[in-house]
């Protein structure tokens, strides 16, 4: 996808009916799966933080990268047929830019409809264990780029339509780096579209201080929001507003907001609405105008038609509101997630 491909990446088809619920519990799978991307943060590697990986991929030893590999490849297929056309990677989600350009080896004629995003900055450093002491290494400098760009090109055999900035938080130096920014302005002159993910309580914070960077090469940007970290939504409205390409992530909050967690007041609420909890919370994401691709963590194939299933709930905004927490204690709870 280039600058001139917003409707393609869904921001053109905006979810929510401006009453006092979240959006009248309107939006059928069909029109979902436009807002849907799959993200393979939880496909490309053995370990991860999401709960229930155990139920959901059997034990550790069962994960070996050709098991890996055929599995991604099954829910790429899954996702494919449902009519899904955002794909997320990373150079840090093990080996998902190479199972992804695999797949797309297997199927040619499908890249043209997709839009793929990847991420640079972090490094896998796992070497395929559950119980490696470091799954991943943070670096956002200029020789790190130029590495892992192509790195990425290596593994997908193209270059992505999206690439961003991994995680970018206040202490990155990648705002104040003049050569950096200016490699990714070359990037972007070249129809890549150049952005990046936020984590951490001050997503909000690092949002606006690109927004007003001179000469700007940022056109993307990737956050969590979830019915418990609902604190970057008016940055992102902001980034919506000046036409970046906005993606939500971890909608399910790494497990919690699914049955292998432990959130009662949500799961109340879900129940109250007609719909797994699962569905409260995706289409609770997808209700934002401001949103225009809601990530899948998916696994499963399972997982992915639950996914699609989802419908803007019908509950007051005021109840969804409820059920944040403040970022940092948010943040501190995913900070200490075991990898398994």
């Amino acid at each position: 996808m280039t600058d001139s491909d917003d409707d393609v990446a869904g921001s053109n088809a905006r979810g929510g009916t401006g009453d006092d619920t979240a959006g009248g519990g309107e939006t059928g799978s069909g029109g979902l799966a436009s807002r849907l991307g799959l993200g393979l943060a939880a496909l490309g590697r053995p370990a991860y933080i999401t709960t229930g990986r155990d139920a959901d991929l059997g034990a550790g030893a069962e994960r070996s990268v050709d098991t890996m590999r055929q599995r991604a490849h099954a829910v790429l297929d899954a996702a494919w047929w449902l009519g899904i056309r955002y794909v997320d990677a990373a150079r840090s989600y093990g080996l998902a830019e190479s199972f992804l350009g695999s797949w797309l080896q297997a199927h040619p004629g499908r890249r043209d409809e997709l839009t793929i995003g990847s991420k640079w900055g972090y490094e896998y450093v796992g070497d395929w264990r559950l119980d490696a002491p470091t799954q991943e290494r943070k670096e956002h400098s200029l020789a790190q780029f130029d590495r892992q760009w192509e790195q990425t090109l290596e593994a997908l055999g193209d270059s992505p339509d999206v690439y961003l900035i991994h995680s970018l938080t206040p202490d990155s130096p990648a705002l104040d780096d003049g050569a950096l920014l200016d490699r990714l302005r070359s990037l972007a002159a070249d129809g890549v579209r150049v952005g990046f993910s936020t984590s951490g309580p001050q997503q909000a914070a690092v949002i606006d201080r690109a927004l007003t960077l001179d000469a700007s090469p940022f056109s993307a940007v990737q956050s969590t929001w979830n019915l418990l970290e609902q604190s970057v939504a008016p940055a992102l409205e902001r980034a919506n507003d000046a036409r970046w390409l906005v993606v939500v992530k971890e909608v399910l909050a790494n497990g919690r907001l699914t049955p292998h967690g432990d959130e009662p007041d949500a799961a109340a609420l879900a129940e109250a609405d007609g719909q797994p909890l699962v569905g409260l919370a995706v289409g609770a994401a997808v209700a934002h105008p401001w949103a225009d691709i809601v990530l899948s963590g998916a696994v499963t194939r399972k997982q992915l038609r639950e996914n699609l299933a989802a419908r803007v709930p019908a509950v007051p905004l005021e109840q969804l509101a409820a059920l944040a927490e403040p970022p940092e204690r948010y943040w501190a709870a995913r900070s200490a997630r075991a990898w398994t």
